[in-house]
């Protein structure tokens, strides 16, 4: 019995260490590969636009990491996962609100952009979604997988365009897993 009992002490704390570790652990394990540019929506929604500006709440002291951060609990807020065919342009998911990572992806730059625009950061910083590739530990995972839906993931990647610092984030894990910044390969 105290065997028994190391071990399910040992498994409880490898528990408790990779939830308050995810995000690190996230990183280390999944590196994210832009194969393509997706398309880029701006907020042309009213209903959106008051949505995002009632977030901001006139706030104009956000550096970038607060921007990515708001953008991402917005996008979080407002939008749910489903695998079904869904729209993605975040002027209609406003209202809709199903979609998958190919909207929560269009919706997050949206928002991101539009909150960079409001904070004065638009001039140097931009949000781009992305389609790209997971790969884990070193092998891409979409190599395994033959349905359509599977054969990319959508991120976004907010690019300096005056440093050259390029930050990247994936709306669809920060819903899930609590996991805002993501790891681009090399």
């Amino acid at each position: 019995m105290p065997r028994l009992k190391k071990i399910l002490l040992t498994l409880l704390l490898l528990t408790v260490l990779a939830a308050v570790f995810r995000g690190p652990l996230y990183r280390t394990l999944v590196d994210y590969e832009s194969v393509g540019a997706s398309t880029n929506y701006t907020v042309k929604d009213e209903k959106l636009a008051d949505l995002i500006a009632s977030k901001v709440n006139r706030r104009t002291d956000l550096g970038i990491t607060e921007a990515i951060k708001l953008s991402l609990s917005i996008t979080s807020s407002q939008l749910h996962f489903t695998a079904d065919n869904n729209d993605v342009d975040p002027n209609k998911l406003v209202t809709s609100k199903a979609t998958h990572c190919v909207g929560y992806a269009a919706f997050f730059a949206a928002t991101c952009k539009y909150v960079l625009s409001q904070q004065k950061l638009a001039s140097s910083w931009t949000a781009e979604p992305q389609e790209g590739q997971l790969y884990f530990l070193g092998t891409n995972l979409h190599q395994y997988f033959h349905s359509a839906f599977l054969k990319d993931h959508d991120f976004v990647a907010i690019e300096n365009h005056v440093t050259g610092e390029v930050l990247a984030v994936d709306p669809t894990i920060k819903d899930y897993f609590h996991i805002d910044f993501i790891r681009l390969r090399p």
